[in-house]
């Protein structure tokens, strides 16, 4: 990062200090009770020397109350190194005067702030600093090894610092390749080892890459960071998002194999497989793989046999349905969710109506208001004859606008009004997340994203004026003010085409804009990419937490303790056009809740072997195997998915009380999908010293004869403290094979 900072930036990283020094000691307007702390924001320093920059805030104030003692006196801070700026005791009239100073960029009052991480962990409970709880408990993933399948990693960020690390895990067999840009140093007591594999690799994604671990593409950097990254603090881009960044597991050990490559980050399946076998016999605990693919049976099923957990992306082809990728039974499957950050952009129009878009300027502009124009599509034919130098464009037609994620539409209007030399780019489309695409096309220029009703009314303005003009401030992070989680409109959704009597995928995870390391420095991505390695940072941390407890028994902790509902209480929504209900084909279970995951009370747990049972041998892996083909909703699996039920149906399953107390009673709650009958047998579980372990049936009925739609539910097995809940989905039919077509 340069060493100018927009005043998000500035307010975040100092804000806490103002706080703390007032508490500390003791300052307090005692004889002016209507005088508070307010930041003065001047951008860009207009000296080098800083003594130089704090003497234009004193003669700035010094003019302000007419005394240069008060003028010092009333300082609280002076910003003189990276930016220009103050905080200072005023009140407000005296505020709203230096405000009005052409130097000045902005006053706001001194908000007070607790210190934020770069969010999503915190955003799932797992506060750094808290006492109690996973984080803690597990002693912040120490002893535990994840492998990272990906584009490598680049091992001089901050965020893979070893410093008080204690020595190797004895049990890790794994080795660094050094190569001329990955030495020897650059494996440590945190980056445990490094491999990279290349055989077979396209001569085209090889150009310009590192023949070595190193990460040309930066996704593998990004993945490593947000599951395993040493806490690194006063991080931020360019202002935006700035705290502590961190990973799920700050504490684990990370086990790097490249396996994908290029710009584009093309993974092959020999290169993949290669790094399972090499992750097998190295010892890891946790793979992540943010990979699309059918799940890479041959490599993930040896590695789940081996006691090894394994998450993998459901994709990015939302919010289609039948869109999931790696939907095999033995991983963990991931969607992606939103946080609770936002980053609003004021948009004022010349009749001084304000109105809030989300976007990515982070370069302030030292002019005020400037033209609008209005573009339409944007696209040559749309702009031809039209002249946007220097003005803002509305990129905005109802007619045409995307009803999916207009990717590819932004990036064709960016590039149309961009060639014609435009100030920048408002765009109207429907509700999507757009922030990391914002900031790769638009490099800190003003492109800001707003909803069809807000493009609208910029429109009428335009067309009830002769001249349009319009101001763009500078995007802020704001925490809360959001309803979230909600599904991420591009995150590929079920049912299962390849495997239908498996619900998938299995749980979401934050996946939009989250702050990560990129080589040497740190940015924003959005995807399941990013959703994954927070599965698998979770997965960390109760592995170290339970040690004894299998692949199986961790995903079952997972999905049962996982909410349904948003931070306000409200159903989970679905992003998408138009926006819904979440169901279990957008989140499986539903958004992740690791502290709750600690103590699940029941697991659903499986032999690796009872895998083999329901694929007909195709595996060629011995210990079990069925020649017969099973429906897999047999497989105890802590979800029931049955995609064709004309008759009665009855399935099984087990579960195994790991709670703390020896003696428990659980009572079956029953959420059951319309059109459907549905008995629970035995509906009182009861668990002591002596019986842990106990079977119960599930019995679906249609109550009618049509072929029907998939509907949703749930089976909850409580005993006061613990809620263990599976999803549950079912589609009625009356022949098999009949199109779901009208």
């Amino acid at each position: 990062m340069g060493s100018q900072r927009p005043p998000s930036f500035a307010l975040l990283a100092f804000l806490s200090l103002l706080c703390f020094q007032k508490i500390l000691f003791g300052v307090e307007a005692s004889n002016e009770e209507s005088s508070k702390v307010y930041i003065v924001y001047l951008g860009e320093k207009k000296h080098e020397d800083p003594d130089l920059v704090t003497a234009s805030h004193h003669e700035m104030l010094t003019s302000l109350h007419g005394s240069k003692e008060e003028a010092l006196k009333s300082v609280v801070y002076s910003y003189r190194h990276g930016f220009s700026g103050f905080a200072a005791w005023l009140t407000e009239s005296q505020a709203n005067t230096i405000a009005e100073l052409p130097e000045v960029v902005s006053v706001m009052p001194n908000g007070v702030h607790r210190l934020q991480t770069t969010r999503s962990w915190d955003f799932l409970g797992l506060n750094y600093y808290q006492s109690t709880g996973l984080l803690s408990r597990a002693n912040y993933g120490d002893g535990v090894i994840i492998g990272m399948i990906d584009t490598g990693i680049w091992p001089e960020s901050r965020s893979f610092s070893d410093h008080g690390y204690g020595p190797i895990p004895a049990r890790w067999k794994g080795k660094c390749v050094v190569e001329p840009t990955f030495g020897a140093n650059n494996c440590s007591r945190k980056i445990i080892g490094a491999r990279y594999y290349a055989g077979g690799v396209s001569a085209e994604n090889l150009e310009g890459e590192y023949m070595s671990p190193r990460d040309f593409n930066t996704h593998g950097t990004h993945t490593a960071s947000t599951a395993a990254g040493v806490p690194v603090s006063n991080v931020s881009f360019q202002g935006l998002g700035a705290g502590m960044v961190r990973g799920g597991a700050p504490r684990a050990r990370l086990a790097i194999y490249k396996a994908c490559w290029g710009q584009e980050g093309e993974c092959y399946d020999s290169t993949v497989l290669k790094a399972f076998d090499d992750a097998i016999h190295d010892g890891v605990d946790i793979i992540s793989l943010s990979i699309h693919g059918d799940g890479y049976p041959a490599g993930s099923l040896p590695a789940v046999m081996k006691g090894i957990t394994v998450a993998f992306i459901a994709g990015n082809e939302g919010p289609a349905p039948q869109t999931l990728n790696n939907d095999v039974p033995w991983v963990i499957t991931v969607a992606a969710s939103s946080i609770d950050r936002s980053f609003p952009t004021v948009i004022t129009l010349g009749n001084n109506k304000k109105l809030v878009g989300q976007g990515a300027f982070y370069r302030p502009d030292k002019d005020q208001f400037k033209e609008l124009v209005y573009g339409k599509s944007c696209d040559e034919e749309s702009l031809n004859g039209t002249n946007v130098v220097g003005k803002y464009v509305l990129c905005f037609d109802l007619a045409t606008v995307s009803t999916t994620i207009p990717r590819q539409v932004i990036a064709t209007q960016l590039g149309t009004v961009l060639r014609a030399r435009a100030k920048g780019v408002i765009f109207g489309h429907y509700t999507s997340f757009l922030m990391d695409y914002l900031l790769v096309l638009c490099q800190g220029l003003p492109c800001i994203a707003v909803d069809v009703a807000i493009a609208e009314q910029i429109e009428d303005y335009i067309d009830s004026v002769g001249k349009p003009m319009v101001k763009i401030e500078p995007t802020r992070s704001v925490v809360g003010q959001v309803q979230s989680p909600s599904v991420a409109s591009f995150s590929s959704r079920g049912p299962s085409t390849s495997y239908p009597e498996l619900l998938k995928p299995d749980i979401a995870a934050p996946g939009t804009n989250i702050l990560a390391a990129l080589g040497d420095s740190y940015g924003f991505d959005s995807g399941t990419s990013m959703a994954c390695p927070h599965v698998a940072g979770i997965a960390a941390l109760l592995k170290s937490s339970h040690p004894d407890w299998s692949p199986a028994a961790i995903k079952s902790a997972i999905i049962t303790t996982a909410s349904v509902s948003d931070g306000y209480g409200q159903p989970i929504m679905a992003e998408g056009v138009p926006r819904k209900l979440a169901d279990p084909f957008d989140y499986g279970g539903g958004q992740i809740n690791p502290n709750k995951a600690l103590d699940p009370g029941l697991v659903y747990d499986i032999n690796p072997k009872e895998y083999l049972k329901f694929f007909k041998c195709t595996f060629g892996l011995q210990g079990g195997c069925d020649p017969k083909q099973r429906p897999l909703y047999h497989l105890n699996l802590p979800s029931i998915a049955i995609p064709n039920l004309q008759e009665t149906v009855m399935v099984q399953r087990t579960v195994t009380h790991v709670g703390k107390v020896d003696a428990v009673v659980y009572k079956a709650a029953l959420e059951i999908p319309p059109g459907i009958k549905m008995v629970v047998q035995p509906s009182v579980l009861v668990f002591n010293a002596r019986s842990k372990v106990q079977t119960f049936n599930v019995t679906f009925m249609p109550t009618h004869k049509a072929q029907g739609f998939y509907g949703f539910g749930s089976l909850t097995w409580y005993d006061g403290p613990h809620s263990v809940r599976i999803p549950i989905a079912v589609r009625t039919i009356i022949q098999d094979f009949y199109a779901d077509t009208f």
